[in-house]
């Protein structure tokens, strides 16, 4: 290929991502369901500048170089090994790949209905120069444990390397504030792409083709590869008949739920407890639920003795609890750890069979097995509000959040 083609292909390559448009994203840095409109998203930013003989070229003087990454509790999946004691992966090493870098945190639910994509983008083109790279940084203290990030990497089916981010050395090197976020780094190690929360998948697989294309033009692969990169294009999800699969990769419609992510402990902003006990930093406080006319909606009510902890409430004494919430939305998530068994109940009766959570048995019930996000109701549809209780058997219960789809 002599030097004029190569320098309009990649021109070309580099108009694709040029003209990817506004983006509609969440803003998740606090777990808020807030949607925030972008009409100067960072893939416009793309451009090409001619030179003074007039030639397409890239003016990389615009893009920020990828930090390095700063590893603060280990590494998982490197080579192929799952331990948390392994060889560094760096960004210096990985020069001359496209590298996609995951800002995610496993017990949040937007977080997890992105995997889906990013195992099929791992799956396609990890063979033709892309490296996916997950920082991990933990949103709440159980998911600082190693062990708990490698149960949830198997859970979900994640094959590409991890890093740990237990001090948010590498989020507060990107200047991140958001889970999920993700970046597109070029084959010298430049800022390309930069996308904050869910959605917009074909965007940026489009994003990871042109910048593949970019990156094997150069490297004189023609093609072979680049038609192998491109037969992906317009390629739908695989919907199995996996349940966890199906669960994360349903369709979302944010403007149909009413209710917003809540938390159970005291230290975060949304949390929203309605008992008029109140929180007690520190304390064990008997919670009461007041009667049905009494119950607000999109409010957590407690009953039982639970211990007001920074990040949770934690069932404490000797006799059973309860949660009742009055929500809006198709599907409801509780991130829980300790121990007990729950039994779900919406609008005063079990579960049924089309509305249980992937974590429900036959009986309405789910036992806790780890600290983690267990989805408890899935509707077919959005269908209005529904009464939502839980009572709970097992002193040390604790639950973190409610979040929706």
């Amino acid at each position: 290929m002599n030097k004029n083609n190569l320098i309009i292909l990649i021109g070309i390559t580099i108009i694709t991502l040029v003209a990817i448009g506004s983006t509609y994203f969440s803003d998740y840095s606090f777990g808020g369901d807030k949607i925030i409109s972008s009409n100067t998203s960072i893939e416009k930013a793309m451009s090409i500048k001619e030179n003074n003989d007039k030639k397409n070229i890239i003016d990389k003087s615009q893009f920020k170089l990828a930090p390095e990454f700063e590893n603060s509790g280990g590494y998982l999946n490197i080579n192929g090994n799952s331990s948390g004691q392994q060889q560094p992966i760096t960004m210096a090493s990985l020069k001359g790949k496209v590298v996609l870098v995951n800002f995610w945190t496993y017990s949040c639910i937007n977080v997890l209905r992105t995997l889906p994509h990013l195992i099929d983008w791992d799956t396609k083109y990890s063979d033709k120069g892309l490296v996916v790279v997950g920082v991990h940084s933990p949103e709440f203290k159980f998911e600082k444990d190693i062990d708990n990030v490698e149960k949830a990497m198997h859970r979900y089916g994640i094959n590409y390397p991890i890093i740990q981010d237990n001090d948010h050395k590498t989020w507060n090197a990107y200047a991140n504030n958001y889970w999920p976020r993700m970046y597109l780094v070029d084959d010298e190690g430049y800022i390309r792409y930069d996308k904050v929360g869910e959605g917009d998948y074909n965007q940026t697989e489009n994003a990871i083709q042109s910048l593949l294309s970019e990156r094997n033009i150069k490297r004189g692969i023609e093609n072979n590869d680049q038609n192998a990169i491109y037969l992906y294009k317009n390629e739908y999800l695989d919907k199995s008949n996996n349940k966890m699969s199906g669960f994360l990769s349903q369709s979302v419609d944010f403007t149909k739920i009413k209710t917003p992510e809540m938390y159970f402990g005291y230290q975060f902003p949304g949390s929203s407890l309605g008992n008029s006990e109140g929180f007690h930093p520190g304390e064990n406080v008997t919670y009461a639920i007041p009667s049905n006319s009494s119950i607000k909606p999109n409010t957590i009510y407690l009953e039982g003795q639970w211990k007001n902890n920074p990040e949770s409430m934690e069932l404490n004494g000797d006799t059973d609890g309860r949660i009742v919430l009055n929500y809006t939305s198709k599907s409801v998530n509780l991130v829980a750890g300790g121990e007990g068994n729950v039994t779900v109940y919406e609008d005063g009766n079990s579960l049924k069979s089309n509305s249980k959570g992937i974590d429900i048995g036959n009986d309405s019930k789910f036992i806790i097995d780890g600290p983690r996000l267990y989805n408890i109701v899935n509707h077919p549809s959005y269908n209005g509000s529904h009464l939502l209780v839980m009572d709970i058997k097992g002193k040390g219960f604790e639950t973190f959040a409610f979040t929706f789809g």
